[in-house]
């Protein structure tokens, strides 16, 4: 059979296997991603194809591939002529969904073949494997497992195909021999049993996606006409729901404006297990922040504020003592992102530093607050997590040098663990007893900074409030960070399953 001609979509490939088990053949279905084919592969696969008459192989589409931005080495459609090539492979088509159930219930094989490392179903954080096996038995197929060559298309790719510069690759070498990968997915087990709070701005972010048409005929503006709009949670309300994919349940504290409060449109957006505490600031409309985007770029052409960034007035700053009074109640980590929009009064800011057993801190410095959010705001905290300009903005050394700034913001407040990112080139971590610790980015693709260090901040405030070791807690927050860049703003929170698989598939 022609190497094209075995290469179908799903539906057709449905139709054929009807015909073929009606002349009496026996179908073996196999799935996976098997990037980067290799000979554990071609055993498998020759192995599986002795179980019967026909050999049915279907791929993880590339959206789909849950490990890490830089995953799918080799895209979608050369995976499946690769492995079209294959004498022992009768049939190739493309999955339509992140796992093979509904595949399995569309083509109803007589076996459905996985590779050895699925043996042991609680192996798989996924629980993909187990789903699965549900859907073999409803169809009333069986389902084995190969027994040959095991070999790993990540170790491959990460020894020969390295998509990272020499010092990441150097780095990640050098993380192998420290630690293992059970060891790190220790740490993200046991972070999924804190009950973190998040304090801080409630941000609606917008992207207007935009395409040009020209200068304006009258005045020197560049005419744009909008073809769509999406939007995300942002500020606090992405935090809680980064933790919210890490934790079992999150608690969250923030405000909403009195006008354009888009209150439905925050519940819905927010995950089931973030419990919401709404507050209103009066006299504001919920912060909205809005990009407008060239749509075949990427580019971002303008940014719009919609907010009223006075300090909380009386009564709702009253309110807000007592959300926070209550709130902390039982709460294992106070994460405290502070964007300079005037929600966190000097009383609450007191309040968070003198009562929070655990208080993680971020100000953040951005267009509408520059020069006016210092992170000396906050006295003490058992954690500050910042960006490099922020750095410079508290210490007034613009290019200063990182690691003399942030002994001069520790000395300014009463805190022993920082974080700073510094966008490509990683990220600087520091306690007195380890002293500095540099981890380099891993982030292989740019599309939209915005909401990264959110992303750090969430997933490092978890391990430094569990005293997880610090190069391992720089290396999971650049992981999430490499995640986060790679998407467009907060659409794809994190979430614990994703990250663990994106934290194997580097350290393999």
């Amino acid at each position: 059979m022609a190497r094209n001609n075995k290469i179908k979509s799903l539906d057709e490939l449905a139709v054929c296997l009807r015909e073929l088990k009606a002349a009496g053949k026996r179908i073996v279905h196999s799935h996976g991603v098997f990037d980067l084919l290799h000979i554990g592969h071609i055993r498998h696969f020759e192995e599986a194809r002795r179980m019967g008459d026909v050999l049915v192989v279907t791929i993880t589409r590339d959206e789909h591939v849950n490990k890490g931005p830089h995953r799918p080495a080799f895209p979608q459609d050369l995976r499946a002529e690769a492995i079209a090539a294959l004498h022992c492979v009768d049939y190739v088509a493309i999955n339509q969904w992140p796992l093979a159930v509904e595949t399995i219930k569309l083509l109803k094989p007589h076996i459905y073949v996985k590779g050895p490392d699925y043996k042991v179903a609680e192996k798989d954080i996924t629980g993909g494997i187990s789903t699965e096996a549900e859907a073999v038995r409803s169809v009333g197929c069986e389902i084995r497992f190969t027994d040959d060559l095991v070999f790993s298309s990540s170790n491959l790719l990460n020894r020969h195909l390295s998509p990272f510069p020499a010092e990441a690759d150097r780095y990640l070498e050098e993380f192998r021999r420290r630690h293992s990968i059970d060891e790190v997915l220790s740490w993200l087990e046991q972070a999924s049993k804190l009950r973190p709070i998040v304090v801080g701005e409630a941000i609606i972010d917008e992207y207007v996606f935009c395409t040009a048409i020209g200068k304006s005929t009258k005045d020197p503006v560049l005419a744009v006409l909008r073809e769509k709009i999406e939007t995300y949670v942002g500020g606090s309300l992405a935090i809680a729901n980064h933790l919210a994919g890490l934790c079992s349940e999150v608690r969250l504290v923030t405000q909403l404006g009195d006008t354009e409060r888009r209150e439905d449109f925050v519940r819905g957006a927010l995950r089931p297990n973030v419990e919401p505490i709404l507050l209103t600031k009066s006299g504001s409309p919920t912060i909205h922040k809005r990009r407008i985007v060239d749509r075949y770029s990427g580019n971002k052409l303008l940014e719009v504020y919609l907010m009223e960034d006075d300090m909380t007035a009386r009564e709702d700053a009253r309110a807000l003592l007592a959300a926070l009074r209550q709130s902390l109640v039982g709460r294992d980590l106070t994460v405290v992102a502070d964007y300079g929009h005037g929600m966190l009064t000097p009383e609450a800011i007191d309040l968070l530093c003198n009562t929070a057993p655990f208080l993680a801190v971020n100000v953040q410095s951005n267009a509408g607050n520059r020069g006016f959010n210092p992170i000396s705001k906050y006295n003490r905290a058992d954690y500050v997590c910042l960006a490099a300009h922020e750095v410079e903005i508290e210490t007034r050394q613009r290019d200063g040098h990182m690691r003399e700034g942030q002994l001069e913001i520790a000395r300014r407040i009463n805190c022993s663990r920082f974080t700073i990112t510094i966008g490509k080139t990683g990220s600087l971590h520091y306690t007195p007893s380890e002293g500095f610790i540099e981890v380099p980015a891993f982030a292989t693709r740019v599309l939209d900074r915005v909401g990264a260090g959110d992303a750090v901040l969430a997933i490092t405030a978890l391990l430094t409030q569990l005293g997880a070791p610090w190069d391992i807690v720089g290396f999971v927050g650049n992981v999430a960070g490499g995640q986060l860049v790679a998407e467009l703003g907060n659409r794809m929170p994190l979430e614990r399953v994703a990250l663990s698989k994106h934290v194997i598939t580097l350290l393999k």
